[in-house]
């Protein structure tokens, strides 16, 4: 659905992306994380053709954005960057207003956005009366109108309240679970990306140094916390079925090794065994490791 391929770009003769690439598949919610000016919003400016690449380009939908903008940006709703709105005017008007610049105006279907995303009793007040909170949902009722299939969205937790950033997260699940919608979400907010993205792109000084998955944590090399008594004795049983001692409390074992088996060889060796569990290596675990080392393990998702 989005096809981002080899996108190089500077600003005053400094890099702010350098070869960047990915895809996104439709129906699928696809995060760019990292920190700030690692390239996210640069990256976001490019698929909307708000700015040109040195080198590269986006094709969405099959059309390609330098040379197709219209087509291609057709079915596409986004928030970029921070919404901007008339403050004078009512949340009602400026949804009237921002939508004729591209299309006309549909009341009814701005009826029912306005009521999708709860602002239906507000929608007549001034902007200025607005919270943060209200003008995202303003801004996320402005991306809806043109009913897309690709819904592009830039930091929109930033700044929100906790139940604010529940309200959203849950909201644009429902989109791809109800329409099939295609979301590329940047963030550097690793919690929300965690729970809402099906793969996710790390960049870092312009460069994406990582792309893979974030729900499918499967693993290569079971790792397993465990509380054996004693620990010294249990060692050599370990061993024996083909575990690894990473550290004291900290083993792994084959990909195939059965944990059950370990605990009944270490039982019947007079082993307590007060606890065995699996480690989960987490989005932020992973990617302090790529803050600290530079490089990625190409199994650090998988542990």
């Amino acid at each position: 659905m989005l096809e981002v391929s080899g996108l190089w770009k500077q600003f005053a003769g400094k890099p702010a992306l350098e070869d960047v690439s990915f895809s996104v598949k439709k129906g699928e919610i696809y995060g760019l994380l990292g920190h700030n000016g690692a390239g996210k919003s640069t990256t976001l400016g490019i698929i909307l053709g708000m700015v040109e690449p040195q080198k590269g380009g986006v094709k969405i939908g099959g059309f390609d954005v330098g040379r197709e903008r219209a087509k291609a940006l057709r079915k596409v709703g986004a928030i970029f960057e921070s919404p901007a709105f008339y403050e004078y005017l009512s949340g009602w008007e400026n949804l009237r207003i921002l939508t004729s610049y591209s299309e006309g105006f549909d009341a009814a279907a701005a009826r029912e956005v306005v009521e999708r995303v709860g602002l239906t009793k507000r929608i007549g007040s001034k902007v200025r009366t607005y919270s943060h909170g209200m003008r995202q949902r303003l801004a996320l009722a402005q991306a809806l109108l043109p009913e897309p299939e690709v819904l592009l969205l830039d930091e929109p937790t930033d700044g929100l309240d906790p139940e604010g950033i529940h309200w959203f997260r849950e909201f644009i699940l429902s989109l791809r679970r109800e329409r099939g919608m295609t979301v590329l979400f940047n963030s550097h907010l690793l919690g929300e990306v965690e729970i809402m993205c099906d793969r996710v792109a790390i960049l870092r000084e312009g460069r994406r140094i990582h792309e893979g998955s974030v729900r499918e944590l499967s693993s290569d090399v079971p790792v397993f916390n465990v509380e054996l008594d004693p620990w010294d004795r249990a060692l050599s049983v370990v061993a024996a079925h083909g575990g690894e001692v990473l550290e004291r409390g900290k083993v792994s074992l084959p990909p195939d090794a059965d944990p059950a088996v370990l605990v009944a060889a270490l039982v019947a060796s007079g082993i307590a065994v007060r606890a065995l569990t699996p480690v989960r290596k987490s989005l932020e675990d992973f990617y302090l490791e790529l803050r600290r080392n530079g490089t990625p393990d190409p199994h650090a998702l998988d542990r």
